[in-house]
């Protein structure tokens, strides 16, 4: 192996296990002090659970991107931007807030990224007759995006280990692509933010000792979100990130229809239950090991899909 690849795989050792050995300490620590996540009707879990492993996940990230990668000024803006996103998620984690602040910070963070670190979605590539954005419609959709990906995961988080290992087929994806095309400080990112999925991974898989939470959830939308925006092939973007794009409209069409229902009869009417897709396949009866694995298998082949429709520069 020559220098380079010696690093990535240092930086991914590196995560990982910050990612391991802290997540012990972390359960220690939430049992201690209480902050566990509390079963309730829209949960699936039926035990206390702590619920800051993304305290690890960021922990082995950023340890691991500050040591090996390369801090250049948009890899620079993207962390001083998901910085915002973990601390705002680690509050909510602790302290619950509202709604209003949490997509207020979203926001802000989303605009250091797109207008200081000017990492954004400058066209389509051709797709839909679209090449390239207007400067100010770049600038929005990108934060639209962001904002957007940022709360899918959020929302998928709902399973063990689905948001987890969803999310590290993806950053692989991402990695793997960054590699080839010789874009290695996004290599380095995505390699990083790998091994540390990978560790909170060994303790989130069913029955899952630990969760995620807004504290990784929130932080890791940011820069799954950033490390599509950088490759510049903008149909990677639905494709890659697809499950969580039909995890999302599961929820906002059944809420569009209550709302229109109850605006037009004076009563909403509900499409099932209105929560996200993987939760109605519990409803159905099948077991959530099984569905984390149907929707590991659909990760894959968009994968693949989505690799398939890109060219090496």
């Amino acid at each position: 192996m020559d220098t380079l690849q010696v690093n990535l795989f240092l930086a991914f050792l590196w995560s990982f296990m910050v990612s391991v050995f802290a997540i012990p300490s972390i359960i220690h620590l939430a049992h201690l002090k209480n902050l566990l996540d509390e079963p309730n009707f829209r949960t699936m879990h039926v035990s206390l659970t702590p619920r800051l492993g993304g305290l690890a996940i960021f922990a082995g990230f950023i340890s691991s991107i500050t040591i090996f990668g390369d801090m250049s000024h948009s890899v620079q803006k993207v962390l001083g931007g998901t910085l915002l996103l973990f601390f705002i998620g680690m509050k909510d984690d602790i302290v619950a807030i509202s709604a209003a602040k949490k997509f207020l910070i979203q926001v802000l963070s989303a605009g250091i990224i797109v207008f200081l670190g000017d990492v954004r979605i400058t066209g389509f590539q051709g797709f839909l007759g679209i090449y390239e954005l207007p400067e100010g419609i770049s600038f929005g959709f990108s934060l639209l995006v962001i904002i957007g990906i940022t709360n899918a995961i959020n929302l998928i988080d709902g399973l063990d280990g689905l948001a987890g290992s969803i999310s590290s087929l993806i950053v692989g994806t991402f990695g793997a692509y960054f590699y080839m095309l010789g874009k290695y400080d996004m290599a380095f990112l995505a390699v990083c933010l790998l091994g540390a999925l990978i560790g909170f991974l060994r303790y989130n898989v069913h029955k899952a000792i630990i969760f995620m939470g807004d504290t990784g959830s929130l932080a890791l939308g940011g820069i799954i979100a950033v490390l599509a925006f950088a490759i510049r092939k903008e149909l990677m973007l639905p494709l890659i990130c697809g499950v969580f794009l039909v995890e999302n409209l599961s929820v906002m069409l059944q809420v569009s229809y209550f709302k229109y229902t109850r605006k037009k009869y004076g009563e909403g009417r509900r499409i099932f239950k209105m929560s996200p897709l993987h939760h109605h396949y519990q409803l159905l009866g099948y077991h959530e090991s099984k569905i984390v694995n149907r929707f590991w298998i659909i990760g894959i082949i968009i994968a693949v899909v989505a690799l398939g429709t890109l060219k090496l520069r």
